[in-house]
């Protein structure tokens, strides 16, 4: 009985996650597709030296995250 659960709880999930998606128009083309995948890792890279910063306490390490943080903004604000 609790797997039927389980299962359900997961179907509704995912049925609620395609709902949220937006729809696209038309399909994106290879271009946009690579774009679209390079800011998301920007943006990642971006969320980890945010999160290392905050508990960085040596100067010169929190000097490099700093200069890795803005050279992340930067390229993606570039991209966008």
């Amino acid at each position: 009985m609790a797997r039927g659960w389980e299962s359900k709880s997961v179907e509704s999930q995912m049925e609620s996650a395609r709902a949220e998606r937006p729809q696209a128009s038309g399909r994106k083309t290879p271009e946009q597709q690579a774009r679209r995948r390079e800011l998301d890792g920007l943006e990642l890279s971006r969320a980890r030296v945010l999160r290392d910063l905050a508990t960085a306490t040596h100067p010169r390490h929190r000097a490099s995250l700093e200069a890795a943080l803005k050279f992340l903004e930067e390229k993606i604000a570039s991209l966008q």
